[in-house]
C-alpha cells in the first residue's frame, strides 16, 4: 500500500514532497512519470482532506473558463506560464481517462457526479502507477540544505532528497490540519511572505444587525456584490452569523476591514422602471405582492421595513414616490463586522512571494532543488474550481523538473 501512516522511510529519494493535497499529489504523479523516485509526506491522518470536503462533497475540480484573470497575486503575471502549460482541458482529460462522471453546474464549474473521493482516488492511482510512496501521520519536520539537496527530519525518520517540494497549503480550515509550516520553511530560506488573510470566506455582522435579520437565515437571493475593483453576480445567503453564498465569498477577497460592500438586490433590472411596469399591468396589486415576484416574502418584509416603506396598492404611489422606492430597494450598502476567518475560509490570500520563485518551474531562485507549489504561494483563485486548477498546474510545473 503506497498510502501508509507508519512504514519506515527510505533513506534517500529523488523528490520529496511535503503535503499530500491536490498540488502535492499532482506533482508526485508528474515527477514519477519521469522515472524519479518520489516520497510524499503529510502530517494528517489521510491524504486530500480539502479535496474530500470541497464542493459540498463533490469536488469542484476545475473551471471551463480558467484564465490568469481569475487569480489574485502581487505579481498577476506569475500564474500565466503554469496555467498555459497544464490547462483545465488537461485535467478534464485525466478525469475522463479514469472514467469519472462529471457535470457543469454553473459558470463553467465542473463537479463530480458522485463524490470528491473520486478525485482523490484518481490522484492515488496516478501515484501508484509511478510507484510514488506516500506516508501520512508524519510530523515534526525540520529541513536543512546539503551541499546538493536537502535533509528532512520527521517523526518517522530522516530522509535526503535532490529536490524538495513544499505543498503544504495555506492557513484555511485549521480543523483539517492547516498550519503555517510552509511559510516557516520559506522564511528559513530567506523568502518573503506576502501578508496572509482569509479569502472566499463568509462575512459576520454586528449583533444589532443580526437581530433585525432574525427571520432571514437560510434565505437567498441573486445579487451583484461590489467592493473596490471587484464585482460578482451570484447568490447571497443570510446566515445566523451574517452573510454567505457565492457572491459574498467572491467579494470577500476584495474586502478590507472598515470597507463597505454594495449589493445590487435586483441585478439586471432597473427596479424603479420595473415597479412602474407592474403598476401599469396591475394597478391594484400591493407593493409587497409585486416584490414577491423577485424575493421571498421574508425578504420583502425585511427590505421594506429596513427602508420604512409602507406597502400600498401600486396605483396609490406617485411617479416620484415609485422611482424613489425603486432606488431605495435596489441597493444595500453594508459594512461587515468582519469575516468568519480561517475557520471557514476556503483559501488563503497572500503567501510565499513569487518574486523569489521561477514562474516556469516553481523552483526557488536562490535555492536550487527547492520548490513551492499550490496554495502556499501568493496565488489565489476565484471561487469555482480555479484554486484546484492552480494546484494541478503548479504541481505539474514542478513535477516536470523536480
Amino acid at each position: 500500500m503506497h498510502e501508509s501512516p507508519s512504514s519506515q522511510l527510505p533513506e534517500h529519494v529523488d523528490v520529496l514532497i511535503v503535503g499530500a493535497g491536490a498540488a502535492g499529489l499532482m506533482c508526485a504523479a508528474t515527477a514519477g512519470r519521469r522515472g524519479r523516485s518520489v516520497l510524499v509526506l503529510d502530517h494528517a491522518s489521510k491524504v486530500g482532506k480539502k479535496i474530500l470536503m470541497s464542493g459540498g462533497g463533490r469536488c469542484n475540480f476545475t473551471n471551463l473558463y480558467t484564465s490568469p484573470d481569475n487569480f489574485y497575486s502581487r505579481n498577476p503575471h506569475f500564474c500565466k506560464s503554469a496555467l498555459a502549460r497544464y490547462t483545465q482541458w488537461d485535467f478534464i482529460a485525466l478525469v475522463e481517462k479514469h472514467g469519472i462522471p462529471y457535470h457543469e453546474k454553473i459558470l463553467g464549474q465542473l463537479f463530480c457526479d458522485n463524490k470528491s473521493r473520486d478525485i482523490v482516488d484518481l490522484l492515488l492511482a496516478e501515484c501508484r502507477a509511478v510507484k510514488a510512496q506516500i506516508r501520512t501521520r508524519c510530523t515534526n519536520q525540520s529541513i536543512e540544505p546539503l551541499q546538493k539537496g536537502y535533509i528532512v527530519s520527521t517523526s518517522l525518520g530522516r530522509v535526503t532528497c535532490e529536490s524538495l517540494v513544499i505543498a503544504t497549503g495555506g492557513l484555511s480550515i485549521p480543523t483539517m490540519g492547516a498550519t503555517g509550516f510552509g511559510y516557516d520553511i520559506a522564511r528559513q530560506f530567506g523568502l518573503d511572505i506576502v501578508p496572509t488573510r482569509p479569502a472566499l470566506v463568509p462575512f459576520t455582522q454586528h449583533k444589532r444587525q443580526l437581530e433585525r435579520q432574525g427571520d432571514l437565515p437560510g434565505s437567498a437571493l441573486a445579487v451583484i456584490a461590489s467592493c473596490g475593483e471587484g464585482s460578482f453576480s451570484e447568490q447571497m445567503l443570510f446566515t445566523h452569523r451574517g452573510l454567505s453564498g457565492p457572491a459574498v465569498l467572491q467579494i470577500s477577497s476584495h474586502w478590507r476591514e472598515g470597507l463597505a460592500v454594495d449589493f445590487d438586490l435586483a441585478p439586471g433590472r432597473d427596479l424603479a422602471g420595473w415597479l412602474r411596469d407592474r403598476r401599469e399591468q396591475n394597478p391594484d396589486s400591493h407593493l409587497h405582492s409585486a416584490l414577491a415576484e423577485l424575493w421571498s416574502k421574508k425578504l420583502v418584509q425585511y427590505f421594506l421595513q429596513r427602508r420604512a416603506i409602507e406597502s400600498r396598492p401600486l396605483k396609490q404611489y406617485s411617479e416620484n414616490e415609485l422611482a424613489n422606492i425603486g432606488r431605495q430597494l435596489q441597493t444595500w450598502q453594508l459594512v461587515p463586522a468582519g469575516t468568519e476567518g480561517y475557520r471557514t475560509a476556503e483559501v488563503t490570500l497572500g503567501g510565499v512571494d513569487t518574486n523569489g520563485i521561477s514562474s516556469r518551474t516553481m523552483e526557488c531562485k536562490a535555492w536550487p532543488g527547492l520548490f513551492f507549489i499550490g496554495e502556499v504561494l501568493d496565488v489565489t483563485g476565484w471561487l469555482g474550481g480555479y484554486n484546484f486548477q492552480w494546484a494541478w498546474a503548479s504541481g505539474h510545473a514542478a513535477g516536470e523538473v523536480a
